[in-house]
C-alpha cells in the first residue's frame, strides 16, 4: 500500500476519532505527498521515454 494512502486512511480516521487537527495535518501531509509522487513519475516517465 502506498505511504500517502496510509497517512490519508490515519488522517480521516483520526478525523472521525475527534482529533480534528492531527487528522487535517495528516491529510494535508498525505495529499502532498501524493502530487510530489505525481509529479516525480510523470518526469521519470518524460525522462525514460526519450531515451
Amino acid at each position: 500500500m502506498p505511504s500517502w494512502l496510509l497517512i490519508l486512511i490515519i488522517g480521516v480516521v483520526l478525523l472521525i476519532l475527534g482529533f480534528s487537527g492531527v487528522g487535517s495535518f495528516l491529510i494535508w501531509i498525505g495529499v502532498a505527498v501524493l502530487v510530489v509522487s505525481l509529479i516525480l513519475g510523470l518526469l521519470g516517465r518524460g525522462r525514460s521515454s526519450r531515451v
